[in-house]
Order: C-alpha cells, then structure tokens, then sequence
C-alpha cells in the first residue's frame, strides 16, 4: 500500500511562504515551465528524444504539474499531492525500466530547480518579495524535491521488483523446460533463454536438494547464472560450466544446509540426464548409502547408483550367489561377508583388505581360506565375482531399518559346492 505524501510530511516548509505570493507566480508558470523544459533538454541528453512524443509528453506533464503543485501547496498546505505523485512514480518507473539508475532524475531536478530560483531571484524585486520570504521559499523548494524525489523512488523500486520477478517467472519455466522429456527444441531454449537473460552454456550438471534438518528455510546464495528452483515440489538447480574453476566450492558453501546431488556433466541438451542420475542418488543419501555431509557427485558414486538402480533385482541375484553362507552363524556370516567385499574390491591382496577392515592379515587370510572352502572356484570366475561385489555393496549398505538385514538371508533350495583342493591363500592376488 503506498503511503501518500500528506501522511509522510508532518512538516510543511511552504506553510510559511505567504499565501498571496501563489497568484503573483502563476502567471510565470508556462513561460517558466518552457525554460525548465529546455534546460532539462540540453543538460541530461538521456530526457533528449525528439521522436519520442510520448516520452516529451511525460516530461513536459512532470515539470508542469510540479510548478503548479507548489503554488497550489502555497495557496493550501493540505492540497493533495496524488496527482503530481503519480506522475514522478510514473517516471520512476520509466527509469528502472529503461535500465538507468535515479541518478539521471536527480539531476534533472536540480537543473529544474535551479531555473526556478534563479528566474524567482531575477523576479524577486519586481514582485516585492523580502529577502526573508526568498529564504522560505528556497526551504519550501528543497522540502518539495525530496517529496517528488520519494514519489520517483517508490515507483523506481516497484518496476524493479516486478521486473526482478518476471526474471525469475521466466527463469524458473526455462528451468523446467530444459529439464522437460523429450528435450525441447533448441532454439525455444535459446529464445527462452534470452528473455531470462542467461547465456545457454555449453556443458551443465542439475542438482537436486532437499533442506537438512529442522532448521529455518534459507535460500541458497547462488551466482546469478545459476538457474534455481528450491520452491518447486523437487527443488533442483541447473549449473552452467560445472566443471570451471571454483565451481564445487561455490556450491559447497551455498548449499552447506542442504542434502544435494549434482548429476554428472552433460551437454546443455542433456540435461535431463544429469537430473535422472542426480535423482538416483538423493534417495541412498536419504538412506545412508552414500555420505551426504557434502555436495553428493554422482561422477564419483557411479558403481554404487547403477547397482541400486534394480535394488530387488540384485537382491534375487544375492539369494544365489551368496547362498553359500546359508551354513554360516548370522554374526560370523557378515564378517565373511565384509572380508569377501574387501577382497573383491582390492584383488584379494591379503595386507590391503587388512588395512581396510583394520584386522591382522592373517585373520583375513584366515577369513579367506574359508570362503574358499564355501564357493570354491567361483570366487575367483571374472563373472562371478562381478556379481557378488553388486550383491555385496547392495546387502552390506543397507541401513540398520531395513526389511532385509545382512544378517538374514532368504537361500532356500541352494546347495553349496564341493570343496576345492587347499590354495596358497597369502600368495593369491
């Protein structure tokens, strides 16, 4: 709701200039508002548009309504000001849509004014006015520029705070369409792109986020080439040129309280397939599969999203190719369980995996002599072993809350392999 002037003005300089003088000065009000025209004109070349009738129109309605708002102020302190107030919104307005600062409209006040005071000084004698009246009426001019000057400035700020929404509207509905399946064409993303005033990259990653924890809504403190929508039902970002210098730790520091995966970088085309592969991620992060204490790149935890991609599939897989351990105590059974991933992970070199699980590596080998005695040669088939470390990394990742812990494993109508001849375990590699 905008404030009037009245209502923002509990002093009123004009009130002491007498009220006789407003007749005396309206006859000089066209004659002056000529002169303040022309020097306006000549001195701010931006307000210079000969062939702009509407824009002449303006200027002309400005100076005029401000010379006869303030007689009418001498003649009644209490008239009102809407109508010249509405027309410096208007002008304020026009700037920040013409992408000047107020700067320009300042100037042309003072310029205004000075045309003003010195045609007033020149007149002064002539119209019998009093050195003392002079200095009231010069306080009563400068009370009067700050009140039209506040009429600019509210009309300024709102054109830009509805400029700087329709930015954003348009930001947002490219967001959405270069993330839409099938893609959309690519000139409509580069028309689209250029009223949201962002230059299409050549590579992008997306993100997708959600807020960590019970803490209050912050939105994010993004470059402003960063397409963001953190109010949408998947709040999610589209980041240009990720892989530029600075790029991870800008996002690390602006999205510290959120849980967010970026997909892997694609051609600004595909971004639609870094979203997938972002979406796959956020739900093991939500399960405590992949760490989610920092920005979550789905480049690095490639194995693990495309093995949880058909987690039931890999679980069926599991029932055969970990049935096996069907024989083995439930405790006993997930730390062969975790050796035998350790061993698929590092070669089977016995001191690695030890390290890895911080054991002695004769326990590991002690470990692996009987998983040997378990499988057989199918520990060490390429395609076998393969297929138990996806089984593996699924079951053993698997949150405490989960329906199917590792240590209860569905292995009816399995039968477990003959023994092999003893291997020289330390020596396998």
């Amino acid at each position: 709701m905008t404030t009037t002037i009245e209502e923002r003005s509990p002093l009123k300089p004009w009130v002491g200039v007498p009220c006789e003088l407003s007749e005396l000065f309206r006859p000089y009000l066209d004659t002056l508002a000529e002169e303040m025209i022309d020097e306006i004109l000549a001195g701010v070349p931006e307000y210079s548009r000969p062939q702009d009738e509407e824009y002449a129109r303006l200027v002309r309605l400005a100076v005029e309504g401000a010379l006869r708002q303030f007689v009418d102020l001498i003649m009644d302190p209490d008239s009102s000001w809407e109508t010249v107030a509405g027309v410096y919104r208007e002008i304020g307005w026009a700037e920040a849509r013409e992408g000047r600062s107020l700067d320009v409209l300042q100037t042309s006040l003072r310029l205004g004014a000075r045309v003003a005071w010195r045609r007033l000084a020149a007149e002064s004698e002539h119209l019998n006015v009093s050195r003392r009246t002079l200095a009231s009426i010069a306080e009563a001019i400068f009370a009067f520029l700050d009140e039209i000057a506040r009429a600019a400035t509210e009309g300024y700020t709102k054109a830009r705070e509805q400029e700087a929404g329709e930015l954003e509207h348009r930001r947002r509905r490219l967001l959405d369409l270069m993330l839409a399946e099938p893609p959309a064409a690519p000139q409509a993303i580069a028309d689209l792109a250029r009223l949201a005033q962002w230059r299409v990259p050549r590579t992008v990653a997306v993100v997708v986020l959600y807020e960590r924890g019970q803490q209050p809504f912050s939105h994010p403190s993004l470059p402003p080439d960063v397409l963001a929508d953190v109010n949408r039902r998947e709040p999610c970002l589209i980041i240009p040129d990720p892989e530029g210098p600075g790029r991870g730790r800008m996002l690390e520091s602006a999205l510290r309280n959120w849980v967010a995966a970026m997909g892997p970088t694609v051609r600004t085309e595909d971004a639609a397939k870094s979203l997938r592969w972002a979406r796959e991620a956020l739900p093991l992060a939500r399960r405590g599969i992949v760490p989610s204490d920092r920005l979550i790149r789905c480049a690095e935890h490639m194995p693990t999203l495309v093995v949880f991609r058909d987690e039931e599939l890999v679980r069926a897989v599991a029932d055969l190719r970990l049935a096996p351990l069907k024989a083995v105590r439930p405790r006993h059974r997930e730390r062969l369980m975790r050796t035998l991933l350790a061993c698929l992970q590092n070669g089977f070199n016995a001191t690695e995996v030890a390290n890895r699980l911080h054991v002695h590596p004769q326990t590991v080998r002690y470990r692996l002599h009987q998983l040997e005695e378990l499988f057989g040669d199918a520990l060490y088939e390429p395609e076998s072993r393969l297929e138990m470390e996806m089984v593996l990394t699924v079951w053993l990742t698997a949150p405490k809350d989960d329906p199917r812990p590792a240590d209860v494993i569905r292995l009816e109508g399995s039968k477990r392999p003959a023994a092999p001849k003893p291997l020289a375990v330390g020596d396998r590699r």
